[in-house]
């Protein structure tokens, strides 16, 4: 049997978590990649470099990522072998060469950046205990910049995909239209958007909403038949989205993971952090955010609304509506934590933003509601 002497990690929907190890060869037509020395892993992927489009990445911002849709979906693959890179810059066509030199020039920053970023983290780590504490939001912003988008999304999906066996999915009617309305409108309106949302209607008098990094959605049907209108639903909505772009998941869950965890990834753990993805799993649903991300979710998530012109008065109105009626008693109010300070706050961002007419939804509301059947708000 052939030795089989990986040089890459591809990543795709068939995949791991952790990518699948490949061979890749670099041919005068394109790329040709091999997944494991069995002949039952399958022959082996031929890609022109006509469907390829390249960047810079990796857990140390220094691999050439290529990306195409092969017959099996989106393949994502992460180059950091010298040879390898040095075949692919001398053999690619001109189209790719003007990208190329600008992933180059990225990469060059990036390693000028890392040895600021080394210098900081060494002085982090002879600092004493309290003074480690006191630096460790830093020191998890840092790690969570070094893990790549794909394996974000596995983790997330993995969680996603539990949690639904478990509970009595929406798949059409009026409710599943209209939330795809309201992520149409959002999602147009975020720019150099790294993420595919999903979201899930689940059958559950619970008034609450959560998402999980990678950028998977839950509704469940109790906020959509508290919520007066659409744009009451699309706020929270919004919120939630910017939960992700910020990658607030990944920051809380590195933070329960422990400073050494923190400390290894940013040094280049590569192995720790494949660890971390394993042991994790339905624990990513109990995750709470701190208030500073609370906040900064509220912002950029009012902003987003006015983006999509959907009007962000929606949003201020449900959180002070559950706030005064409910007295933080409900199950949203509970993990996202409301105040008058904060609903203020969020009136003066809102009256500081430039003014914009909101357009409507093509859907009427009561008759959403009217679809989820009678409202049984459940309290805890």
């Amino acid at each position: 049997m052939t030795q089989f002497f990986p040089n890459a990690l591809c990543f795709g929907d068939e995949f791991s978590a952790a990518g699948a190890a490949c061979l890749v060869q670099v041919e005068e037509h394109g790329l040709t990649v091999t997944f494991g020395s069995d002949p039952a892993d399958g022959q082996p992927e031929s890609v022109p470099f006509s469907s390829l489009t390249v960047s810079a990445g990796g857990l140390d911002h220094d691999q050439l990522v290529v990306k195409w849709v092969g017959q099996k979906g989106d393949r994502t693959l992460y180059l950091k072998n010298p040879d390898v890179i040095r075949a692919f810059r001398e053999t690619v066509p001109d189209h790719l060469g003007l990208p190329l030199a600008q992933v180059a020039k990225q990469v060059r920053q990036m390693r000028h950046g890392r040895r600021l970023v080394w210098s900081l983290v060494g002085g982090v780590i002879l600092a004493t205990v309290v003074g480690l504490w006191f630096g460790s939001d830093l020191l998890v912003k840092l790690a969570v910049s070094r893990i790549p988008v794909e394996w974000e999304q596995k983790l997330g999906e993995s969680a996603y995909r539990d949690y639904l066996t478990h509970q009595e999915v929406m798949k059409e009617g009026p409710a599943v239209t209209a939330l795809g309305e309201m992520m149409q409108r959002l999602t147009e309106q975020i720019p150099n958007n790294p993420y595919k949302f999903d979201v899930a209607v689940v059958k559950s008098d619970v008034v609450n909403a959560f998402a999980l990094p990678g950028g998977y959605v839950v509704v469940f049907t109790g906020l959509m038949k508290k919520a007066e209108s659409g744009e009451e639903v699309a706020g929270v909505l919004s919120h939630e989205l910017n939960h992700v772009l910020q990658r607030h998941g990944l920051e809380r869950i590195l933070k329960s993971l422990g400073l050494l965890t923190v400390v290894s990834i940013v040094l280049g753990d590569q192995q720790g952090l494949v660890g971390m993805m394993k042991q994790l799993g339905v624990e990513l649903l109990t995750l709470k955010f701190g208030r500073e991300q609370e906040t900064e979710a509220d912002l950029t998530g009012l902003q987003l609304l006015q983006r999509a012109k959907i009007d962000p008065s929606g949003m201020i109105r449900f959180f002070e509506r559950l706030s005064e009626k409910d007295q933080g008693r409900m199950e949203w109010l509970s993990t996202h934590p409301m105040s008058t300070a904060r609903a203020e706050r969020l009136k003066a961002e809102l009256a500081a933003l430039p003014k914009k007419s909101p357009e409507p939804f093509t859907f009427d509301w009561k008759q959403v509601q009217g679809s989820l059947g009678p409202q049984s708000v459940a309290v805890p």
